[in-house]
């Protein structure tokens, strides 16, 4: 090959270089955390443990994910969960009811020692992401069960939260419509108690 071939061969390649190269894309992480004013707990009742809650599979994952209205899901790879979604469920409803109650006693089932508590909060989530009207939809059933023996029947629980604004990012809107879901779940939970 002659040289200036040569040289003319390098000088198409090199923009191919730089255009295929990878693009780093971090993804960015998402947390979802209690909503309702913080207070000092002091009291050490009621003592609640809160079961990690049963999700569909289709929310069981790492990636945010939206439902689309023809019942396929579409995965966002950029956008992921700093934590297991359940994990991330059952913290935030127990920091919710730990704020509502003043308790110091209510904590997820796993951070339980012994079985120094004396209700269970038990949930199955049914639907935990935007409806195809723009807003939030949280379905699950729910109850509280006693640990010394009884059994209570669950209870329906269903609400729909607006997802603010999507700008700069609407998945950050998302987590902050699904951190207001949590609260009025909490809401609910307290009540009953």
């Amino acid at each position: 090959m002659k040289p200036l071939h040569a040289l003319f061969l390098a000088v198409l390649l090199l923009p191919c270089c730089t255009i295929l190269a990878p693009i780093a894309d971090d993804p960015v992480r998402h947390l979802l955390e209690s909503t309702l004013p913080d207070r000092t707990p002091t009291a050490a009742k009621p003592a609640i443990a809160i079961a990690r809650p049963s999700l569909p599979l289709y929310l069981d994952r790492a990636e945010l994910i939206t439902r689309l209205p023809d019942g396929r899901v579409t995965l966002h790879e950029s956008h992921l969960w700093s934590e297991p979604l359940d994990s991330a469920i059952s913290r935030v409803l127990a920091d919710n009811l730990r704020r509502l109650t003043g308790s110091t006693n209510i904590q997820p089932a796993a951070n339980f020692i012994a079985r120094d508590y004396t209700a269970l909060v038990e949930v199955r989530i049914e639907r935990f992401d935007p409806a195809p009207d723009g807003s939030l939809l949280f379905q699950c059933t729910w109850k509280l069960q006693p640990v010394g023996g009884g059994d209570t029947s669950p209870k329906a629980f269903r609400t729909s939260v607006a997802i603010g604004p999507a700008s700069p990012d609407p998945f950050s809107a998302r987590v902050k419509a699904m951190n207001e879901a949590l609260a009025r779940l909490t809401r609910t939970l307290n009540g009953a108690m």
